[in-house]
């Protein structure tokens, strides 16, 4: 039988004391880069798994936001909810502050905790903090990832491209030919991915895309209201706007009532998400809908197969979306 490798045996092997080899198990930054990445070699050679003391907690998994609020994240986290409650898993909630990378201090807590896995949304890892999470043998999974994760790294999105050519046809259908884009961060893959089906509608429609008809921002109301006021006020300005977000067709709205246009008589608004929002506001929205609560389910269940050693079917999978007509979009007026 194989002998259990210990810490004492990993800095033998590392030529460093143990209390360094400690360090770098706790996530630690006071470690060389050199010998972390050696250490974590030898960690993940040994399969060396931290003993559990027998008042640990319970089973868990760690959901980590980029930004935690609103309705959008609370849709993901009922997702999660749904999967870990049945399992009998709790579930830990963490936010990167509004940046795309968690601090370190966050992969330290998650060391010490060491959870079933971990869900990433809308955020990523940079490559030291993915080789600790390795090394210890903690699986992660990243729903709607913000740029391209590699093929090695299990993902859970939407058809975003779909979603924009989507929502644009319905804009063109309806006889729309001057349609302003506002999409959400540049840096995020899904927010081009949106905006590169609203050009290819456009295009495959014969009309031709106008640069100035698209605007970027985040994903929030204000960042919208701010990029539909400066379209609205454009001397030939759009007759349809679609918004890369429920929240930014909010922003759209509001723009459109401080230049007394009424919707959708003066302007037709496309959101995307399908928040419950989208059905409360007036007129009711129409807009992309994406199976958020899915794509968290999904994710859960990806991520407790992993703890468990199993391998998913698929590392990439991005779920179907489709759109939901409501009151906010019409021909434009003569």
């Amino acid at each position: 039988m194989a002998e259990r490798p210990t810490i004492a045996k990993i800095a033998e092997q590392a030529g460093v004391s143990v209390p360094t080899v400690s360090k770098v198990l706790n996530g630690r930054a006071d470690v060389a880069a050199a010998t972390r990445a050696r250490i974590e070699s030898l960690i993940q050679e040994h399969g060396y798994r931290r003993r559990s003391s027998s008042t640990s907690a319970g089973p868990m998994i760690d959901l980590v936001f980029n930004q935690l609020g609103g309705e959008w994240a609370m849709e993901l986290i009922r997702g999660v909810e749904e999967v870990v409650r049945s399992e009998g898993v709790e579930l830990v909630l963490s936010e990167c502050g509004g940046t795309l990378r968690p601090r370190q201090e966050w992969i330290e807590s998650v060391l010490n905790r060491r959870p079933l896995g971990v869900i990433m949304v809308f955020s990523d890892l940079d490559a030291d903090q993915r080789a600790q999470l390795e090394a210890r043998r903690i699986p992660f999974v990243v729903v709607d990832p913000v740029g391209d994760v590699g093929d090695d790294v299990p993902s859970i999105g939407s058809a975003n491209w779909n979603g924009g050519r989507l929502a644009t046809t319905h804009l063109r259908t309806l006889g729309h030919t001057r349609i302003g884009m506002i999409g959400g961060p540049i840096e995020t893959l899904c927010s081009r991915q949106r905006v590169d089906g609203y050009t290819d509608a456009l295009r495959s429609t014969g009309v031709d895309v106008d640069p100035g008809l698209i605007r970027w921002a985040d994903f929030e109301v204000a960042g919208a209201h701010r990029e539909a006021l400066a379209l609205l006020r454009l001397p030939d300005r759009p007759t349809a706007i679609f918004a890369g977000s429920d929240m930014q067709a909010l922003g759209v709205y509001q723009a459109a009532r401080e230049l007394g246009l009424e919707v959708p008589r003066d302007l037709s608004v496309v959101g995307y998400d399908d928040l419950p929002v989208a059905q409360w506001v007036t007129p009711t929205l129409t807009t992309v809908h994406q199976p958020l609560q899915q794509m968290a389910e999904l994710a859960t269940r990806v991520v407790l197969d992993l703890s468990r050693g199993r391998t998913p079917t698929a590392l990439r999978l991005d779920l179907a979306v489709d759109l939901r007509i409501r009151q906010s979009t019409a021909s434009p007026s003569s």
